[in-house]
């Protein structure tokens, strides 16, 4: 809306938030190094055929289960390595929350209503809802009014038809909701359903959340 040759923003009635890169933070080469230390040979170059071959979507959106991504990965490495050592190694990259995050997120949720669209799987997500229970947090369903995991609903971001889904799960608009994301793809499948969208850079903080609301 224009007044005054001042353009008005229509306040934001929902938040949805990516979880991994903006709530979580990532180191993606320490689970190639983990993985390495545990015999597997040329992990990037699997990393990359594993994403052309898209084994890593399949795990994403349910196809694949955890069981069968370990096999996967056991079948890649060539000393033996147990369930518990290719987990481990496949967690290394997640490093944990910042506490500051995590109550600042419970703050907006208190005027707005707050939701997450994750791009994970079974293993990840498991290891993300222990370490949050062993903070002041229960687990991420007690931050958010409602989680959408992509291997759960079967469905992944940047796709059009995710956002379409899960926005008509929350039963809201696009232009009423807010996207926080940390992947220019993600950014770019959101606008296509003119979505807003706020692109989380390192130089950003949920702080900018609070000129949308």
């Amino acid at each position: 809306m224009i007044l005054n040759n001042t353009i008005y923003m229509k306040p934001i009635q929902a938040l949805l938030f990516d979880l991994g890169g903006v709530i979580v933070n990532l180191d993606y080469h320490k689970t190639i190094k983990a993985f390495e230390s545990i015999g597997l040979k040329e992990t990037e170059f699997l990393y990359n055929q594993f994403s052309q071959s898209k084994v890593f979507d399949d795990f994403e959106i349910g196809s694949l289960s955890g069981k069968e991504f370990i096999n996967l990965m056991k079948n890649q490495i060539s000393i033996h390595s147990s369930e518990s050592e290719i987990k481990k190694a496949w967690n290394a990259m997640i490093l944990g929350f910042e506490e500051a995050k995590l109550e600042k997120i419970k703050m907006y949720r208190e005027n707005t209503p707050c939701y997450l669209l994750s791009n994970t799987n079974e293993i990840h997500l498991e290891y993300i809802q222990t370490t949050l229970s062993e903070m002041s947090f229960k687990n991420l369903e007690s931050l958010f009014n409602k989680c959408y995991y992509s291997h759960i609903i079967g469905k992944r971001k940047p796709h059009k038809e995710t956002f379409e889904w899960v926005l008509n799960d929350m039963g809201y608009a696009p232009e009423d909701v807010l996207f926080i994301e940390d992947s220019p793809q993600h950014i770019e499948g959101a606008k296509k359903i003119n979505l807003n969208t706020l692109y989380f850079t390192n130089e950003r903080s949920l702080d900018d959340i609070e000129s949308w609301l």
